[in-house]
């Protein structure tokens, strides 16, 4: 075989880096969803350091963008610790765009071609780029309260297409097979919705809250914070009924373990997310306090998606199966084939004189 030469190689580098790597390097399953895992990581973690530019009133440490001052690109002793606070948190952008960058290489070099997963990450590309604008948006208007609550919803934004990357990276692309009835799907869809109003909800308290994110005179919402506390407390008790009552259903109909687990995952997370939201308001908001609930919003977010994508399944991973997963899976999609269609999607569905062979032929496939 002759030789590849250079320079075509080299061209096809400079016009396409991606389409060239991918073309000689084909990940494992796994180093494609720990890729995607980086960027989800990167995600949670710009969101509590933003918060923590916000609490440590640093939000103006650069006052401007995209340089950090008038006549320095970086932060300067001048500047003090409010500026090394700021510009420290611009330069993580850069890390996140490093994951969001490693996530697009990886799931574009999967073999077989995986379209939609690399749609995905890209998704995280343009939403990474459009939050650093709005940030920059946020510091030239004096960090206007509405600038700052969409700074904070567009990176929820991009937790949102991180977590379903990292999911759907670990899972195959086969039609999906629903693993609880409609009733169930419907009920977790409207959790999901109460769960996207609480998170906006927190952006109005914080609007209307004492972190303006700067020592100086900064406007805030016009809002009395007690009544946006309120509403913001009584949505997350919505989630959290609705979270339990999932979690009963779920049980009560002896559903697959994965969703179950999911349920039961999210509860917790609420539990605790409570606990420190009601600590934090009868303490008067200490900072500490609200970085965790910080945190907790986000993690609170990521598991209602991980409970929303567990109500059905899509197979095995493409490329990662074995020849004895191969036959193992043949065996499970003729038990699949051959059970009643209550049991492929049966929660909650009415029992049946034979529920006992329904759900040992249902339980190879619980995830």
């Amino acid at each position: 075989m002759s030789p590849v030469p250079l320079v075509p190689n080299l061209l096809e580098l400079v016009r396409n880096p991606i389409a060239y790597i991918a073309k000689r390097w084909t990940p494992d399953p796994r180093t494609v969803r720990r890729a995607a895992l980086s960027a989800l990581v990167m995600g949670v973690v710009i969101v509590v350091t933003g918060g923590a530019v916000r609490l440590t009133s640093s939000g103006l440490g650069c006052d401007t963008w995209p340089k950090c001052s008038d006549d320095s690109l970086y932060a300067t002793s001048e500047m003090g610790v409010h500026g090394a606070i700021e510009f420290g948190n611009r330069m993580l952008t850069y890390v996140l765009s490093a994951a969001v960058g490693w996530a697009i290489v990886a799931s574009r070099a999967a073999k077989p071609r995986r379209r939609g997963l690399s749609r995905l990450a890209w998704s995280q590309f343009w939403l990474v780029m459009g939050n650093a604008v709005i940030g920059g948006v946020t510091v030239l208007t004096g960090l206007n309260p509405y600038t700052v609550a969409g700074h904070f919803l567009l990176a929820t934004g991009l937790l949102t297409v991180a977590a379903l990357t990292w999911l759907r990276a670990g899972e195959g692309d086969a039609p999906p097979r629903p693993l609880a009835g409609p009733s169930v799907r419907k009920l977790v869809l409207v959790l999901t919705a109460a769960a996207g109003a609480l998170v906006t909800a927190g952006t109005v308290v914080t609007g209307a809250g004492p972190h303006a994110g700067d020592s100086s005179k900064v406007p805030r919402m016009p809002v009395n914070l007690e009544t946006a506390a309120q509403v913001h407390a009584a949505l997350a008790w919505i989630v959290v009924a609705l979270t339990l009552a999932v979690w009963l259903v779920l049980r009560a109909f002896d559903a697959p373990a994965g969703p179950r687990r999911r349920a039961g995952e999210l509860l917790i997370v609420l539990l605790a997310q409570g606990v420190i939201g009601y600590v934090q308001y009868f303490t008067e908001l200490p900072e500490v306090l609200v970085g965790l609930h910080l945190l907790g919003s986000a993690l609170v977010w990521i598991a209602v998606l991980r409970l929303l994508l567990s109500l059905r399944e899509r197979g095995p991973v493409p490329g990662a199966a074995t020849e004895g997963d191969a036959a193992t899976g043949r065996e499970s999609g003729a038990a699949v084939a051959a059970a009643p269609a209550a049991t492929q999607a049966r929660v909650p569905a009415p029992a049946t004189g034979d529920g006992g062979q329904d759900r040992s032929a249902a339980a190879p496939h619980r995830s």
